[in-house]
């Protein structure tokens, strides 16, 4: 989330006000990105104007600051680790931020009985790249901090392949027609921690989020007032009126 700054052009801007107290904690580094082609996400227009607002309105709607399941491919290139470890006929992921998990299930398996955060996931082989299709999203996750995001239509093919001892591509293949005019594809490495005690340690997220997402409905407000060496900020909460309140929780 930013604001103009002391100079009016667009590569300009800084923090605005809501994240100024973090300084560069409050920032997300450029990179080269990983969407492939042109680089650009083909949004149907009225969706690319949700992204927009979505962006504008970060602090508020995005699932990862609220702790919620972070969904895949997000899951998948948070900067968390995470763990595999293959069966005869299953294959496990846990991940550090929000106790998240997933299976992918290498055999015929039934539906599942509703949709989900993390989606349903189906895998097989094609030599040594595991190939998993991952549908029954429930349409509330986003891909990153910039707002970009999917419905309910959600369809993922990703591809797990081999490029040396420690370390995999991954592809995926993204398809929403509720959201996208064509299917679109991002690409990266996945690296192994190679750290002799590696493991993956629980990101209780919840604890940190509790204030942000429950402070305005305790009867005593706990932080009204901080003050740091350059900045006092006063904080007045308040509760979404009617169905906001509701709508806020379920983004």
């Amino acid at each position: 989330m930013t604001q103009p700054g002391v100079y009016q052009y667009e590569y300009a801007r800084v923090p605005a006000a809501p994240v100024l107290a973090l300084g560069a904690a409050g920032g997300v580094p450029g990179s080269l990105g990983v969407v492939q082609g042109d680089g650009q996400i083909p949004y149907m227009p009225d969706a690319l104007k949700v992204k927009q607002e979505n962006a504008a309105n970060w602090i508020d709607r995005d699932p990862e600051l609220k702790c919620y399941l972070p969904g895949i491919p997000r899951a998948m290139y948070m900067p968390y680790p995470f763990a595999i470890a293959q069966g005869t006929d299953k294959i496990q992921m846990t991940f550090a931020f929000s106790n998240a998990a997933r299976v992918i299930h290498m055999n015929k398996v039934e539906p599942p009985p509703d949709d989900t955060y993390m989606g349903h996931s189906v895998g097989r082989w094609e030599g040594d790249t595991l190939v998993v299709d991952v549908t029954h999203f429930n349409g509330k996750n986003w891909f990153d901090r910039a707002g970009n995001y999917h419905s309910d239509a959600l369809h993922l093919v990703e591809r797990f392949t081999p490029m040396n001892a420690d370390t995999i591509r991954y592809d995926v293949t993204i398809e929403d027609p509720k959201v996208f005019s064509r299917t679109w594809t991002i690409s990266m490495p996945l690296y192994r921690r190679l750290e002799q005690n590696a493991t993956v340690l629980d990101y209780n997220c919840i604890e940190f989020a509790e204030e942000f997402m429950y402070g305005n409905l305790r009867k005593e407000q706990l932080v009204k007032h901080w003050e740091g060496e350059t900045m006092i900020v006063d904080i007045t909460r308040k509760i979404p009126p009617g169905d906001k309140l509701h709508e806020w929780y379920r983004r």
